[in-house]
C-alpha cells in the first residue's frame, strides 16, 4: 500500500455483543482518508476490495481481531471480486448489503463462497418474502434492522425467520427497551449505539471491589508505601485473585508468573500495576467469565493514545503514560455513573490530565479527540485533529489501532482461560 497519506485506509469498528452483553465480534468499517475522500475513483468497489485486502495483509487486522470475527460489508461488485477470496475465512463474516438483489447468479456466488469456508450474513433485513428467502437460507447470520419495524412487525418477522435455523442479530439497537424486546424474541447477537456508546454501564452502583480499586489507584498516584497498597488489596480477596490472574496474562509481556501481591508490585513495577488497576475497573468484579465491551474499549483507547503519544513526542515517557491514563479515564463516567469532575476529585492526577479530560486542551486533549473521532468514524475530525498533532501522520493511525486492538484482545483471551 502506498505510503502517502492521501491513499491511507482508516479502520473503524463497532462491537457486536452476545445475549450476556459479552463481546462477540466487530463490524469493521473501512474508509480512505485525505484527498481520496473526494477524489474520483474509476472502480469504487475494486478500490474497496483492494484496501480491505491490504488491511489484512499490511495492518494485520486479522491478528488484531484476536478471537473475534470482523463483519465486512459486501456490495454487488465486491461480492464478485477475486480479491474477496484473499480475506482469511476464519477471521471474517461477509455481510451482504441490502442493495444486493438475490438473483440466481448472486445465489450461486454465495454458495461458492460458503464452500470456500466463508460465513455469510445478510444486512438490514426487514422482510422475508419468497423472493428474498433463498438468500436468507444461505446466510449463517441474519441482521434485522429493528429501527425500521414496529414491535408487532418485528415479532412477526422473527416468527418467519426462526424456522430457518439461523442466528439472528438485532442491529441499530438504541435503547434499553429495544434490547429487552429483542432478547425476549430470541435474538442471539446485538449491535447498535446502545452498545457502541458505553451507556450500557451508566448509573451502575459501584461494587466494593471498584471502590477499593479507586483507593488503590489513588495510593499509586500518591506514591504510597507498598505495605499500604498490600493492605488495601487484602480488603478484597476476590480483587486480589483477579489482579494476579491478569498480571499472569500474556498481556503483561512478562515471562514469569506472579505468585503474590508483593511479587506483583515488585516485578511489575508501579507503572504497570497502575495500568492493570485502571483496566480492572472495567472488568466484572465477581469474576464471571465474560469479556466486557467496556474493558475492550478502555484498553484499546488507552493503548491507542499511548502509541500515538510516542509518535508525537518520542522519548517522552511521561506523555505516553499520561496518554494511557487519559484514554482509560475518559470512559470512567460511563463505568461509574458519575461526572468527570467528581471522579477527578478522588484521584490526584496532574493538571494537564484534568485539562485534557474536562476541556480537551493540550496534546493529551487532542489525542483524546482523535481517539473519539476514530471510534465514531468521523474522518473529517480525524483529519482536522491530525493537523494539530505534528509528528503523527494518517498512516500511523491504523498501525496504532491494530496494535491496540491486539493488546486489548489479549486481555479477553486470558480472562476466558482463567
Amino acid at each position: 500500500m502506498p505510503e502517502s497519506d492521501e491513499q491511507q485506509l482508516f479502520l473503524g469498528r463497532q462491537p457486536i455483543l452476545g445475549r450476556d452483553q459479552q463481546l462477540s465480534a466487530y463490524e469493521l468499517l473501512f474508509r480512505t482518508g485525505g484527498v481520496a475522500v473526494t477524489a474520483e475513483v474509476g472502480d469504487a468497489s475494486q478500490a474497496t476490495a483492494t484496501v480491505i485486502a491490504n488491511a489484512f495483509a499490511e495492518f494485520s487486522v486479522g491478528d488484531a481481531l484476536g478471537p473475534y470475527r470482523g463483519f465486512i460489508n459486501v456490495d454487488q461488485d465486491f461480492l464478485f471480486s477475486d480479491l474477496i477470496e484473499m480475506l482469511p475465512q476464519q477471521a471474517v463474516v461477509l455481510e451482504i448489503l441490502e442493495t444486493v438483489e438475490p438473483t440466481p447468479v448472486v445465489l450461486e456466488r454465495c454458495r461458492q463462497l460458503r464452500v470456500k469456508g466463508f460465513s455469510l450474513a445478510v444486512d438490514d433485513v426487514i422482510q422475508a418474502d419468497d423472493s428474498y428467502r433463498p438468500l436468507l437460507e444461505l446466510a449463517d447470520i441474519i441482521k434485522v434492522d429493528v429501527q425500521q419495524l414496529s414491535t408487532e412487525a418485528l415479532a412477526a418477522l422473527v416468527g418467519k425467520l426462526k424456522p430457518l435455523g439461523k442466528k439472528l442479530l438485532a442491529e441499530k439497537v438504541e435503547t434499553a427497551e429495544q434490547m429487552e424486546i429483542c432478547r425476549g424474541l430470541g435474538f442471539e447477537l446485538f449491535q447498535g449505539f446502545y452498545f457502541a456508546r458505553p451507556t450500557i454501564i451508566a448509573g451502575r452502583r459501584l461494587s466494593p471491589s471498584q471502590l477499593t480499586l479507586l483507593r488503590l489507584l489513588g495510593l499509586l498516584l500518591e506514591d504510597a508505601e507498598t505495605s499500604d497498597i498490600e493492605t488495601a488489596f487484602k480488603l478484597e480477596p476476590g480483587l486480589t485473585v483477579n489482579l494476579l490472574r491478569l498480571t499472569n496474562s500474556v498481556g503483561s509481556g512478562m515471562a514469569v508468573h506472579i505468585t503474590s501481591l508483593r511479587h506483583a508490585i515488585t516485578v511489575l513495577g508501579r507503572r504497570q500495576l497502575q495500568r492493570w488497576l485502571q483496566l480492572l475497573l472495567f472488568t466484572n468484579p465477581k469474576g464471571e467469565q465474560t469479556v466486557s465491551p467496556l474493558l475492550q474499549l478502555a484498553a484499546t483507547r488507552g493503548r491507542f493514545m499511548e502509541l500515538l503519544a510516542a509518535k508525537a513526542n518520542a522519548g517522552n515517557r511521561e506523555l505516553t503514560d499520561n496518554a494511557f491514563l487519559v484514554g482509560i479515564m475518559s470512559l470512567m463516567p460511563a463505568l461509574l455513573g458519575v461526572g468527570m469532575p467528581e471522579i477527578l476529585a478522588q484521584l490526584p492526577v496532574p493538571p494537564r490530565i484534568v485539562q485534557a479530560l474536562t476541556a480537551g486542551e493540550g496534546t493529551l486533549g487532542k489525542l483524546l479527540a482523535l481517539a473519539l473521532a476514530v471510534d465514531s468514524g468521523d474522518m473529517e475530525i480525524v483529519e482536522a485533529t491530525l493537523r494539530d498533532l505534528p509528528g503523527i501522520a494518517s498512516r500511523d493511525i491504523n498501525g496504532a489501532l491494530t496494535q491496540a486492538l491486539a493488546w486489548a484482545n489479549s486481555l479477553g483471551v486470558e480472562a476466558r482461560r482463567a
